[in-house]
């Protein structure tokens, strides 16, 4: 791994806030990473795994990465097998037939609320038998954004994901450690330590409304280039809870 003067301020620094703050690993944590061969998971490993062999959080914690083979034809697994064992670690693949269920049996024409259902199940229920509490996303600061715009125009909803989430069906805490980096900055970083970045063969892929939203987010970003850190200082003072308060008595 190459090092340059601003990657503490650019990736660490920021990871290392998000995990402390929220409370995302303590000491002897099993980490599971679902690994999907993208530029975000690949990256939250990368970050992750030097985090712990630096001991940046003051303490050791244990990472384990998954990844789902979905059942797509001609996907290939080898490049991120070969990455995740030169870290140190070995790569849990689970088989599933989510592809032919989303696209085949069920034929949603709306795939993907269903398909990340299913590997969110499936994911968390493998991290759970090998022995993991947590499960870590790659979820970053665009896609908060995002999912807020989305909640916020689809469903008239002012809320985004939580940096931290306990799913009491599977005993397992949800973390998403680079809540506080932003996309381009990922991009940046998987370009620079090459790193390897799998096809994604989802035939809806770039085809979804989220896609439109961030669009919507890169066209407001224009104009106002800090709305992402915006968006930071607004959840966390967490003001959404006095909007309009139901209980306010008109005469």
């Amino acid at each position: 791994m190459s090092f340059v003067k601003k990657d503490n301020q650019r990736y660490f620094n920021p990871m290392r806030r998000a995990i402390l703050k929220h409370d995302m690993i303590r000491p002897k944590d099993k980490v599971a990473i679902g690994m999907s061969g993208g530029k975000d998971s690949t990256t939250l490993l990368y970050l992750l795994d030097t985090i712990r062999r630096q001991q940046r959080l003051g303490f050791d914690f244990e990472i384990q990465p998954i990844t789902l083979d979905m059942g797509f034809a001609g996907v290939e697994l080898q490049p991120m097998q070969d990455f995740v064992e030169k870290l140190g670690y070995e790569l849990e693949v689970v088989p599933t037939n989510i592809a032919k269920v989303v696209f085949e049996i069920r034929e949603e024409r709306s795939p993907c609320s269903l398909c990340a259902k299913l590997r969110r199940g499936t994911l968390y229920t493998r991290a759970k038998e090998l022995g993991c509490n947590k499960v870590a996303l790659g979820h970053h600061l665009d896609d908060a954004v995002e999912t807020y715009f989305m909640n916020f125009l689809f469903h008239g909803q002012l809320n985004s994901f939580e940096p931290v989430s306990y799913l009491s069906k599977t005993g397992v805490t949800l973390i998403r450690p680079l809540i506080y980096i932003e996309e381009q900055e990922i991009i940046r970083y998987v370009n620079r330590e090459k790193l390897p970045v799998i096809f994604n063969p989802c035939p809806v892929d770039k085809q979804t409304k989220r896609e439109e939203i961030k669009r919507f987010v890169a066209t407001i970003a224009e104009t106002y280039p800090d709305v992402r850190e915006k968006f930071i200082m607004g959840m966390e003072q967490g003001t959404a809870a006095d909007f309009w308060k139901k209980s306010l008595v008109l005469p």
